[in-house]
């Protein structure tokens, strides 16, 4: 044989059609340990397999060679003459020129070449790639576990009691609910009647959304006690976010609500943000305020808040673009729809918030494209 069939890559063989060996290169003797008088015309190929090997070669192997006259790819396990297992791949080809010879008796006239290949490191690789698979799904669960406390820390389950003033809110993260975005509401109080009302939207989604929607809400909690105008506010805000060089932006609308002799005014002041909803003495809701630019995209934005005072039965409805922009194909659920639900609701601050929650839902078919957050305000007493 040429001295490129025994120093092969691979391990060469050539048997009968019974299996019987009658050629082999040194590079398959090398791996097994077998000596070439051990095996020529002494040891058929599926006697160097293991048990499971040669239950395999009787009932697969061999088989499929006679019928198709071909092997590819089978994996099988050579055993060495110290008894270590060796994972290989073998192709075989049928010698349809030889197996005439073959049958009528023709004792070591090769009719089937084999070409075995190792696949220790190969099998290694794979299990490299399997345990890397294994961390990387880990290490997301890990981090989706975190985004998720964050976001659970954000986000109140319920929004606190006001006295003379109903308070509701619903967020449902989008698609099956298990990526947390970057949504956000907050309702705290300042002083006596006088309470802050936040509805915003941190572009993005997991932990680094998560992780400036925290920065979000604790700058306007702190900033709100200090500044009296939701404008100022958002100033500060502006500066807070461009200064943590992030390059995430946000939308807001801030709401400062105080009751003065049983009455509520609002001031308020929308960055980028959907304009609130009011629904007031019957009438077809209206977007109401100016809008503004987006937060923490721009430095030195000024932006002017609106006023006005509300009265018994009117009410204020605060989302995120996640339910105008919900989609069923191309249609979007879009402002009108939600005007309409609105104006055809006639229940309190709770379930204004889980009628519409459960209108946009179904409109998309139960899985959002998007978080989708509300804030319902209503003031008690007829309209």
């Amino acid at each position: 044989m040429h001295t490129e069939y025994h120093h092969a890559a691979c391990g060469l063989l050539s048997t009968t059609l019974d299996g019987v060996i009658v050629e082999v290169n040194d590079t398959f003797l090398g791996w097994t340990g077998w000596g070439r008088d051990d095996l020529v015309g002494r040891r058929t190929f599926a006697e160097l397999l293991s048990p499971g090997g040669r239950i395999y070669h009787e009932t697969h192997f061999s088989p499929l060679l006679r019928v198709e006259g071909k092997v590819q790819e089978m994996a099988l396990e050579l055993v060495t003459t110290a008894h270590a297992r060796i994972p290989v791949l073998v192709n075989a080809l049928l010698d349809d020129s030889a197996d005439e010879s073959a049958n009528d008796g023709g004792a070591g006239t090769p009719v089937v070449q084999l070409a075995v290949f190792g696949v220790a490191q190969r099998r290694e690789y794979e299990r490299e790639l399997r345990r890397e698979r294994d961390r990387a799904e880990q290490s997301e669960i890990r981090a989706r576990a975190l985004a998720q406390t964050l976001q659970q820390t954000l986000i109140p389950p319920s929004p606190p009691l006001v006295p003379g003033l109903e308070v509701a809110a619903v967020y449902r993260p989008a698609g099956t609910g298990e990526e947390v975005g970057g949504d956000l509401y907050d309702v705290f109080q300042v002083a006596d009647d006088d309470w802050v009302v936040v509805l915003g939207d941190v572009c993005g989604k997991g932990v680094e959304a998560a992780v400036i929607t925290a920065l979000v809400r604790y700058t306007i909690r702190a900033s709100s006690v200090l500044a009296a105008d939701p404008a100022s506010v958002l100033a500060d805000l502006d500066r807070v976010l461009l200064a943590h060089g992030s390059d995430r932006f946000c939308t807001v609308v801030l709401l400062r609500l105080r009751r003065r002799e049983g009455a509520w005014t609002v001031r308020m002041v929308a960055g980028g943000h959907p304009l609130p909803l009011l629904k007031s003495g019957g009438e077809r809701p209206v977007a109401i305020g100016v809008p503004g630019a987006l937060v923490g995209a721009f430095a030195d934005i000024e932006r002017d808040s609106t006023e006005l005072a509300l009265v018994p039965g009117d009410q204020l409805l605060l989302y995120t673009d996640g339910v105008t922009e919900g989609r069923r194909g191309r249609v979007m659920y879009d402002d009108e729809r939600l005007v309409s639900a609105f104006a055809d609701h006639t229940g309190d601050a709770s379930s204004l918030t889980e009628t519409v929650l459960a209108d946009v839902l179904d409109f998309q078919g139960g899985l959002p494209r998007d978080d989708v957050a509300l804030v319902a305000l209503r003031v008690p007493g007829p309209p």
